[in-house]
Protein backbone atom coordinates (compact mmCIF):
# COMPACT_ATOMS: atom_id res chain seq x y z
CA UNK A 1 0.00 0.00 0.00
CA UNK A 2 1.47 3.76 -0.60
CA UNK A 3 1.25 6.59 1.57
CA UNK A 4 1.08 9.81 0.62
CA UNK A 5 3.69 12.12 2.25
CA UNK A 6 2.83 16.16 2.40
CA UNK A 7 5.31 18.61 2.20
CA UNK A 8 4.35 22.84 2.96
CA UNK A 9 6.72 24.73 1.26
CA UNK A 10 6.88 28.86 1.32
CA UNK A 11 6.44 30.46 -1.40
CA UNK A 12 9.03 33.41 -1.59
CA UNK A 13 11.85 31.60 -1.28
CA UNK A 14 15.34 32.74 -2.29
CA UNK A 15 17.76 31.73 -4.54
CA UNK A 16 19.35 29.36 -2.38
CA UNK A 17 16.14 28.21 -0.34
CA UNK A 18 14.54 27.38 -3.66
CA UNK A 19 18.42 25.40 -5.01
CA UNK A 20 17.87 23.46 -1.89
CA UNK A 21 14.29 22.36 -2.24
CA UNK A 22 14.65 21.59 -5.98
CA UNK A 23 17.48 19.23 -4.50
CA UNK A 24 15.22 17.61 -2.05
CA UNK A 25 13.09 16.84 -4.56
CA UNK A 26 15.29 15.45 -7.16
CA UNK A 27 17.21 13.39 -4.38
CA UNK A 28 13.71 12.06 -3.45
CA UNK A 29 13.32 10.83 -6.65
CA UNK A 30 16.97 9.84 -7.18
CA UNK A 31 16.68 7.77 -3.89
CA UNK A 32 13.49 6.00 -5.26
CA UNK A 33 11.42 6.53 -2.84
CA UNK A 34 8.63 8.25 -5.36
CA UNK A 35 8.73 8.68 -9.08
CA UNK A 36 6.55 12.11 -9.40
CA UNK A 37 5.87 14.90 -7.37
CA UNK A 38 2.85 17.15 -7.30
CA UNK A 39 2.58 20.68 -6.28
CA UNK A 40 -0.50 22.43 -5.60
CA UNK A 41 -1.56 26.00 -4.50
CA UNK A 42 -2.91 25.84 -0.50
CA UNK A 43 -2.69 30.05 -0.69
CA UNK A 44 -1.17 33.03 -0.97
CA UNK A 45 2.02 31.77 1.07
CA UNK A 46 2.49 28.19 0.39
CA UNK A 47 2.58 25.34 -2.15
CA UNK A 48 1.59 21.79 -0.97
CA UNK A 49 3.76 19.05 -2.48
CA UNK A 50 2.72 15.33 -2.21
CA UNK A 51 4.05 12.01 -3.49
CA UNK A 52 3.37 8.78 -2.43
CA UNK A 53 5.99 5.90 -1.48
CA UNK A 54 5.35 2.43 -0.46
CA UNK A 55 4.27 2.17 3.07
CA UNK A 56 7.69 0.41 4.11
CA UNK A 57 9.80 3.41 3.22
CA UNK A 58 7.47 6.05 4.96
CA UNK A 59 9.51 6.27 8.53
CA UNK A 60 12.79 6.25 6.38
CA UNK A 61 11.58 8.81 3.90
CA UNK A 62 10.43 11.15 6.89
CA UNK A 63 13.50 11.02 8.62
CA UNK A 64 15.69 11.52 5.64
CA UNK A 65 13.37 14.75 4.51
CA UNK A 66 13.44 16.29 8.47
CA UNK A 67 17.20 15.61 8.32
CA UNK A 68 17.38 17.64 5.06
CA UNK A 69 15.39 19.78 6.38
CA UNK A 70 17.45 20.64 9.34
CA UNK A 71 21.00 20.15 7.73
CA UNK A 72 20.22 23.01 4.64
CA UNK A 73 18.56 25.19 7.46
CA UNK A 74 15.15 25.02 6.01
CA UNK A 75 13.08 25.06 9.08
CA UNK A 76 11.24 27.90 7.98
CA UNK A 77 10.46 27.09 4.32
CA UNK A 78 9.60 23.31 3.87
CA UNK A 79 7.49 22.01 6.04
CA UNK A 80 6.57 17.98 6.52
CA UNK A 81 3.04 17.56 7.06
Amino acid sequence: MEKTIRLRVRKDLDARQHLTVIKLKGSLISKGYTEIIHILDQDEDFHINTFETPAENENEVQQYIASFINEQNLNDAIYLK
